[in-house]
């Protein structure tokens, strides 16, 4: 059986949330409906909406449920950004570099038709946003700026932000925050209300709940502006909503509201990472991990390296004919290869960033499978290197 090892791609729906929503599924009724099978659905999703807003420290009012991270970010960017227009012009967006392609297209589409400015906030070495990068930009641009958007945490690197000082700056000088939580979720502790952001994109699959359901926390200090229209069935997003997605969403949140499961998955998730970061170093003494290279500084079940003289996707490909399921964390266009922008907003050479290959680990990761993918590397990387480089279009 195949070792699953790209657990922030997507991680298999854990068994709770999967009985959760095999048992929604049999209930008839629109939750907008007034009869009493209706209003039976509905008590299902506002329950299952506390839930998650719980999971988060916010108010069940602060969620809105989306069909997930993609949207929930498009919803928070776009839908800030045109409600802070509605009484002065504030053309620009601070956005940190490295974001995730949800963020950087929601973004690059409102400077190609809305006119939007955007200042992409250069990262240090191990892909953090320093605040006082932010700190000038917002001086810089006063008036101007429109809201921040930053990930919480790396989903390909895995280096976490320092949110707290990142909203505490942007929220003295008047702005609001979009976080894309979607990779910290789960994994690192949010209290939403406390932290003061104006908005924060999370996602049901990345914790063992369904995909096409997640959620835009949305704070009661902001508004935005609707994506879709048509019935308005949660304050800003309408479309009929997805009763038995929210309950399984509910039944996978609940696995980080009990603090003694929360700390037992995560503290196992760090030591199966240290364990599987050592024996990559050991088994591959050229490889370099990316990111930021302290336990606490790193998602829990991140693992990223670079890996010079070979091609990711062959790395990957080798190693998925090996039994390994793994990820290059970039993207492909048309079969032609191409560098992550994340590593390239590091500061890595071309060369060094087609080399990447991310390990993510999540609930069912055991040391056996982490044992095993160290002993196949070596081989796997002797011969992706004595491939070489793919030739590519430039």
């Amino acid at each position: 059986m195949p070792v699953y090892l790209d657990h922030a791609a997507t991680t298999p729906m854990l068994p709770a949330a999967r009985s959760a929503y095999v048992d929604a599924l049999g209930l008839v009724g629109n939750p907008s409906s007034i009869h009493s099978q209706g209003q039976d659905a509905k008590r299902l999703l506002e329950e299952a909406r506390e839930v998650v807003a719980a999971s988060v420290g916010a108010e069940p009012i602060e969620v809105i449920f989306t069909s997930g991270g993609t949207e929930s970010v498009n919803l928070g960017v776009k839908g800030l950004y045109w409600k802070r227009q509605q009484d002065a012009p504030r053309p620009v967006l601070l956005v940190a570099s490295g974001e995730h392609h949800a963020t950087v297209d929601a973004v690059d589409w409102l400077v190609a038709h809305e006119g939007a400015q955007v200042h992409w906030l250069p990262v240090d070495g191990v892909g953090r946003l320093q605040p006082a990068v932010l700190e000038a930009a917002l001086a810089e641009h006063g008036a101007s700026v429109a809201l921040v958007s930053v990930l919480w945490a790396s989903n390909e690197v895995g280096t976490v932000q320092p949110v707290e000082e990142l909203v505490a700056l942007a929220t003295a000088a008047g702005v609001p925050v979009h976080l894309d939580a979607v990779a910290a979720y789960g994994y690192l502790p949010i209290a939403f209300d406390a932290l003061g952001a104006a908005a924060l994109s999370i996602s049901a699959h990345k914790i063992g709940g369904p995909v096409g359901i997640g959620a835009l926390v949305l704070s009661r200090a902001w508004e935005v502006e609707a994506l879709i229209h048509g019935g308005n069935q949660q304050r800003v997003r309408s479309g009929t909503q997805d009763v038995a997605g929210a309950v399984a969403f509910a039944a996978a949140a609940r696995e980080s509201l009990d603090p003694a499961e929360s700390a037992e998955f995560v503290g196992g998730l760090r030591m199966l990472r240290d364990r599987l970061i050592d024996g990559v170093r050991a088994a591959v003494p050229e490889a370099v991990l990316r990111g930021d290279p302290t336990p606490e500084g790193r998602l829990p079940g991140n693992a990223h390296f670079t890996f010079p003289g070979a091609e990711g996707d062959s790395l990957l490909f080798l190693l998925d004919m090996a039994g390994f399921s793994v990820s290059t964390g970039s993207a492909c266009q048309a079969g032609v290869p191409e560098v992550s922008h994340v590593l390239t907003a590091m500061g890595l050479p071309e060369d060094e960033a087609r080399g990447a290959l991310r390990f993510t680990l999540g609930h069912g990761t055991t040391e056996a499978e982490v044992d095993a993918l160290v002993a196949a590397l070596p081989a796997a990387y002797a011969a992706a290197r004595k491939a070489g480089f793919a030739s590519r279009l430039v």
